[in-house]
């Protein structure tokens, strides 16, 4: 090759890279400036991208947030009320009488067994209309005067009141009015603990629903019945039991502050520990109520103080770590501390499983001597329990229900009627509407999405990779920062080549789709759409192990947050994302998506207020139902919803945006799509057939 030859190619490939590069930056500049997203080679993973990470941070802001800044008690005294008031409603107390008049308890005693120096009444009564509770009252023989009283509430025992007969017939001989009662779960009846842990009944985190509320209500009921037994001094109540018994511990005597002294007994743990050691995974969905407002054990413990509390813990207990007990005991002791008030709070280690101890045993009978009695009587002369074979009475002769429970009774059935469920409204016009949705996005972000941080992090949009497919077809990746520990990826497909912005259809893939599934679903599009394709966490790179989905489920609802409303979040800063890039009409920006991620990008739409359209297909029909019992498929529950909304009344709040639904319309939207046609927007709703019949206008 001579000389001139080789300049005149030399000319050619530079023209030809020339060309190239101005095709580059001319989409580039059209879409995606780089000025704003640098390129990247080989960007560093500054996020990590796991969820089971992520869920242990969180946990540990959780515990490490509760009860911090109370240098004073007025500093405590200023909050307190308000903390109980969301205490009872994370209780799922929000539709029980708990201030006025309360139903009448009809008590019904069906049988007395006298023993020597006491006597049992097998007894029921009925907490709500047709919500019945079995219980055993044991009264001491020649009462002059009233007597404190002991409510023992059960923990997870198959025989229930038959198996904790000890320790009623103890305080009995000590000289105490005590009160057994049987839980939903177990005893007589077998109703439901189970909803989530076992049942697939993950919707219960929709209703705000916790069947720890429902033994509440029943214990402070308990109460109700023991005050109003002339053998009882009505001033001097305490509360006890163990595991799921202990729980309520806390929970009665933070609830009700006619409980003097109360002693739980391995019933209580961390947030952080339960998440980290996944102890979690071993406890019955009534150990914790719903976290709205993201809480820890200790929260509650401070509504307990400045009256006795002895918690008593073993120290190898497989689902209470030791270690997070020491943890909880001291954040309640600041309480405390500021009550000057160090005395009645205590700790009392024994070793051993997840069990009683006689050390336990016997402190705890010292402890409420002392405190309802005001004896100074010590553990080594207040004798133990009696669980030799012949003190025990059988379950047949402790049996309350002799020809069966009542025959309207709800406990089978209560966790569907203990929390009210939003209905949807009538919307007469335009104000109306507005009205309503402003309550409902108000309501949303209080009491569903409020773990939403509230200092978002920059967003710090870069590029992955970009690319020229043909004359006529770019395509780029970029990722931004959805939350801490998440980085998250976009995949814009741009269709057309233009100068001019271009609308963006955000569609949302789904778990364990098919290779370009999503492709097809939205391959109908008009060509004058660019397309964003995102993975919200747990889809695609950043997915998790269906066998993981169980423990994530309930984990996250534990730390006040659910996998839904994650990819809420995730989704409305993807929209953020968009916004920034060049080329995009910001006012022209719809979201698609299918199946459980239907229920994302209604809600996403819906706070976020500027989406232009959202396409559905295969909606569900409501987040009021039950899931998998293993955990695994459509995860749409987002805590406390149902109290507010449910998914269609969400897209009939979303007018005059425009709804898109694909094939058949489940008949629960008609509600949203009455709404569109009552505000004269019946051209904004679309029911179709595929996607290529609708137009956006």
């Amino acid at each position: 090759m001579n000389q001139n030859s080789f300049n005149e190619s030399s000319a050619g490939l530079s023209a030809y890279i020339l060309l190239i590069g101005i095709i580059c930056t001319f989409w580039c500049c059209s879409f995606c400036p780089a000025q704003k997203l640098p390129v990247e080679t080989n960007p560093p993973l500054d996020q990590s991208n796991n969820i089971r990470n992520h869920l242990m941070r969180v946990a540990s802001e959780v515990t490490d947030n509760s009860l911090v800044g109370f240098n004073t008690l007025d500093d405590w005294l200023k909050v307190r009320d308000r903390r109980y008031l969301e205490y009872l409603e994370m209780m799922s107390l929000t539709d029980v009488p708990l201030r006025g008049e309360r139903p009448p308890l009809n008590v019904k005693i069906v049988g007395t067994i006298q023993k020597e120096g006491y006597r049992i009444e097998k007894l029921y009564y009925e907490s709500l209309p047709n919500l019945y509770v079995p219980a055993d009252l044991y009264i001491p023989d020649n009462i002059t005067e009233p007597v404190p009283a002991v409510l023992y509430v059960c923990g997870h025992s198959r025989t229930q009141k038959v198996r904790y007969q000890p320790h009623p017939r103890k305080f009995a001989q000590l000289g105490f009015v005590c009160l057994i009662t049987e839980t939903i779960q177990w005893g007589e009846v077998l109703g439901d603990h189970w909803g989530c842990y076992a049942r697939g009944w993950f919707h219960w985190y929709s209703r705000g629903y916790t069947p720890g509320g429902v033994e509440l209500w029943n214990a402070i009921r308990g109460l109700d019945l023991l005050c109003q037994r002339p053998e009882v001094n009505a001033e001097k109540l305490g509360v006890t039991g163990i595991s799921g018994g202990g729980a309520q511990s806390w929970y009665i005597a933070a609830a009700d502050p006619r409980i003097k002294a109360v002693a739980p007994t391995c019933g209580n743990s961390t947030i952080e520990a339960h998440i980290h050691t996944r102890t979690i995974d071993g406890h019955c969905d009534c150990m914790m109520p719903i976290n709205t407002y993201l809480r820890d054990y200790h929260d509650i413990g401070a509504l307990i103080a400045p009256r006795p509390l002895m918690i008593a813990q073993a120290n190898r207990d497989g689902i209470n770590t030791i270690e997070s007990v020491r943890e909880t005991y001291n954040y309640v002791k600041d309480i405390y501390d500021l009550y000057d008030a160090s005395d009645n709070i205590t700790l009392v280690e024994t070793p051993g499983g997840h069990s009683y101890h006689e050390i336990s045993r016997t402190e705890i009978f010292s402890f409420f001597i002392k405190h309802l009695m005001g004896k100074n009587v010590p553990p080594s002369e207040v004798g133990d329990v009696d669980e030799s074979k012949s003190a025990q009475l059988s379950q047949r002769e402790l049996k309350v229900y002799i020809d069966g429970p009542p025959p309207n009774d709800r406990t089978t059935t209560i966790q569907e009627t203990f929390m009210k469920i939003a209905e949807p409204p009538e919307i007469a016009d335009k104000r109306q509407l507005q009205a309503h949705r402003e309550n409902v996005i108000r309501l949303l972000r209080e009491k569903t999405f409020r773990s939403f941080p509230s200092n978002p992090l920059p967003l710090s949009v870069r590029w992955e990779f970009r690319a020229l497919d043909g004359a006529a077809h770019g395509r780029s990746t970029f990722s931004f920062v959805s939350e801490k520990d998440w980085r998250l990826k976009v995949d814009v497909r741009r269709r057309r080549l233009s100068e001019q912005p271009a609308p963006v259809m955000l569609v949302l893939r789904s778990y364990d789709e098919n290779r370009r599934a999503s492709e097809g679903f939205i391959s109908g599009l008009n060509r004058d759409w660019n397309i964003a394709y995102f993975e919200t966490r747990g889809i695609g790179e950043t997915s998790w192990s269906p066998a993981l989905q169980w423990h994530l489920r309930r984990a996250a609802a534990w730390t006040g947050r659910t996998i839904a409303s994650m990819r809420v979040y995730d989704v409305l800063r993807c929209l953020r994302a968009l916004r920034t890039l060049p080329g995009v009409r910001t006012d022209r920006i719809a979201i698609a998506a299918r199946g459980e991620m239907c229920a994302i990008a209604m809600y996403a739409a819906l706070l976020d207020g500027n989406v232009l359209a959202v396409v559905l297909r295969d909606p569900p029909a409501t987040q009021n139902a039950p899931s998998n019992t293993d955990g695994r498929g459509e995860t749409i529950e987002m805590l406390n919803c149902l109290r507010i909304t449910d998914l269609p009344q969400v897209a009939g709040l979303l007018y005059p945006k425009n709804i898109v639904i694909i094939g058949t319309m489940p008949s629960s939207y008609q509600w949203a799509k009455n709404v569109y046609n009552k505000l004269k927007a019946e051209r904004a709703f679309k029911n179709v057939q595929k996607l290529s019949d609708w137009v956006a206008k």
